[in-house]
């Protein structure tokens, strides 16, 4: 034993007594798949389970293989090397073996990947929408919608304060499914390729621009879980959490209701006569959540990347323009077409944008108010 090897030997039992305390053991099985609460989930574990131990069960083999022929077939011991050549027996042998292993553990999978395909209508239908960065759902049979925007406090995310238990795990929305009922996402983007992963549910989907994934699922037990978008999609891929909260059917009903009188106030709005006041005030939260990772807080814009709104032509002097850019995009460009807003914030967006930074002042000042976005949507004679 060299003086190197004996200096680091108090370091090397260390690291092997660390290796077998409980918390290490309880890290070490923390890395292996979650078991999830649901019998697809389970069976998926079940599965992966079994082809491991296989895998594991072909390593022990092959490997003790391969050092008993080293450890039996040295110089020392055979100084003469064997003449032999093939055995086609043993050919025969390592083909179908390995055949016979395959067909073992494509039985089992096929199996279960017919279950996860299952596309049949579900109790509940969800159709979910990848933005950057937010998830839309749109519940089709209640015609329910609206967007889980991140809720982790910026302070958490500056290193301001201490990290919440569930930090970028926090949505200001969460989706709400009945507790034993089959619940059928129908996955797609608006913009990028992202992707829809709910661990506890085994669901992994892509959501994929003009083309709809579907998964399903069956929770038995009332609770909350956590997932997020596993596709990099931008600078904000890291915040897409998703959050699905399980209830029992009385508690979703009354939700569902909830949501009902909600869109149904929402639409009386757009008859309503708003003052400026109100729609800036509307208009900046509106900004906050859809619109400040582009063009920032003082509307400054990303120089070479998003424009400026601050002292922009078209916020000082072009409503029409203003309302169509928002309606239908930027062809080209990565303004994306923000027409799943409700007439009422989109209003409020632009006359926001059209009042802050001194706009007002330098433009000819023109609110837009939700009767204009409904006569933007009537159909063109």
């Amino acid at each position: 034993m060299t003086l190197k090897s004996l200096k680091n030997f108090p370091n090397k039992l260390f690291f092997i007594f660390i290796l077998f305390t409980n918390s290490a053991k309880a890290d070490w099985f923390a890395l292996n798949m979650t078991r999830g609460v649901t019998d697809i989930s389970n069976e998926v574990f079940e599965l992966h389970m079994l082809i491991f131990w296989i895998c594991v069960a072909i390593g022990v083999v092959v490997f003790s293989v391969m050092f008993y022929s080293m450890y039996a077939h040295t110089k020392k011991k055979n100084p003469v090397a064997a003449t032999f050549h093939e055995n086609t027996k043993i050919e025969i042998a390592w083909t179908i073996i390995p055949f016979l292993i395959l067909i073992a553990m494509a039985i089992p999978a096929s199996k279960t990947l017919v279950s996860i395909y299952d596309d049949e209508a579900g109790d509940v239908n969800i159709q979910v929408t990848g933005y950057q960065w937010k998830w839309q759902y749109r519940y089709l049979e209640d015609d329910i919608s609206f967007f889980a925007n991140p809720a982790t406090d910026l302070d958490e995310i500056y290193n301001l304060v201490p990290k919440g238990e569930n930090y970028l795990q926090e949505v200001d929305e969460m989706v709400l499914i009945p507790v034993g009922k089959k619940i059928r996402f129908l996955i797609t983007a608006n913009d990028v390729i992202h992707s829809w992963w709910m661990p506890a549910f085994a669901i992994k989907q892509d959501a994929i621009p003009g083309f709809v994934n579907t998964a399903w699922t069956i929770v038995d037990k009332p609770g909350i879980y956590r997932g997020k978008c596993t596709e990099l999609c931008g600078k904000n891929h890291g915040f897409m959490p998703i959050v699905v909260k399980v209830v029992e059917q009385d508690e979703y009903d009354e939700w569902v209701g909830e949501k009902k009188e909600a869109a149904f106030k929402m639409a009386e709005l757009t008859t309503k006569d708003w003052s400026v006041e109100e729609l800036v005030s509307r208009g900046e939260d509106v900004y906050a959540l859809n619109c400040v990772a582009c063009h920032q807080t003082a509307g400054q814009g990303i120089p070479g990347i998003f424009p400026a709104l601050a002292g922009s032509d078209i916020a000082l002097n072009n409503k029409a323009r203003h309302i169509e850019i928002l309606m239908e995009g930027v062809q080209g460009a990565a303004m994306n077409s923000f027409d799943y807003l409700s007439e009422v914030e989109l209003a409020a967006v632009i006359t926001y944008t059209r009042q802050a930074w001194g706009n007002a002042e330098s433009g000819d000042g023109e609110i837009v108010i939700p009767k204009d976005i409904v006569d933007y949507k009537k159909p063109k004679i």
